[in-house]
C-alpha cells in the first residue's frame, strides 16, 4: 500500500459535495493519480457491551474494499487526529476474534469510495446512500506538530476545487448514518 497511508496521525478535512461530477472533472484536470476507483467499502464497528471504546473516544473497525481486495483493521482515537490501520488477510476471522474477546459489532457501514493522490495529499470521494457525496482531503504523518500546518494546506487545496469552510462536514460517517441505519453487523 502507498506511503500516503503511513503515519500515526491524520490531518483530514471532509467536505459535503453538491456536484460530485464537477469534482471528478477537476480531479482529472489536476492530473490526480487514481489509487482505487469505485470500491465498495464495508466497515464493521466494534465496542464493548459497556461502550468503553466510544466512552474513551476510540473507534475500532474492520474494513473490506471490493474489488481492490484491501482488508484493514482500523483504530481511530483517542485524539481526534490519531488513526492506526494494519492490513489483514481474513476479515471474517478478525471479526470473529473480536467477538471472542468480548467485543460486539455495533454498526455496519457501506460506502462507495474512490481515492486519488495529488502530491502528498490523498483525496477521497465517498458516496453513502441517504447521506450524499463527500470529499476528504488528508495527509498522514508521524509528527503531531505538523497537523495544523497540514490542515491549512488541505484547506488551500480544497479551495482550488471551489470548496469552502461552510461545506465542511464535522460529523464522522458513523455519526451521519447512525440514525439512518439499523444495527446490521452480519452483512457481507
Amino acid at each position: 500500500m502507498s506511503n500516503h497511508f503511513d503515519g500515526k496521525y491524520e490531518a483530514e478535512i471532509k467536505y459535503r459535495l453538491a456536484d460530485h461530477s464537477a469534482f471528478l472533472s477537476q480531479l482529472s484536470t489536476m492530473h490526480a493519480e487514481p489509487f482505487v476507483v469505485n470500491n465498495e467499502e464495508t466497515d464493521w464497528f466494534f465496542d464493548t457491551q459497556q461502550t468503553h471504546l466510544a466512552d474513551g473516544n476510540v473507534s475500532m473497525s474492520v474494513r473490506t474494499m471490493t474489488p481492490s481486495g484491501i482488508k484493514l483493521w482500523i483504530v481511530k482515537g483517542p485524539a481526534a487526529s490519531e488513526c492506526k490501520a494494519i492490513n489483514i488477510d481474513d476479515h471474517e476471522h478478525v471479526r470473529n476474534m473480536l467477538l471472542t474477546l468480548g467485543y460486539r459489532c455495533t454498526m455496519t457501514l457501506t460506502k462507495t469510495r474512490s481515492v486519488w493522490f495529488l502530491g502528498d495529499i490523498h483525496i477521497t470521494l465517498d458516496h453513502i446512500n441517504g447521506a450524499g457525496w463527500f470529499a476528504e482531503f488528508a495527509i498522514m504523518t508521524h509528527d503531531e506538530t505538523k497537523l495544523a500546518e497540514y490542515r491549512e494546506r488541505l484547506r488551500e487545496k480544497a479551495a482550488e476545487f471551489g470548496l469552502t469552510d461552510d461545506m465542511i462536514e464535522k460529523q464522522s460517517y458513523k455519526q451521519l448514518v447512525s440514525s439512518m441505519q439499523k444495527n446490521n453487523c452480519n452483512a457481507e
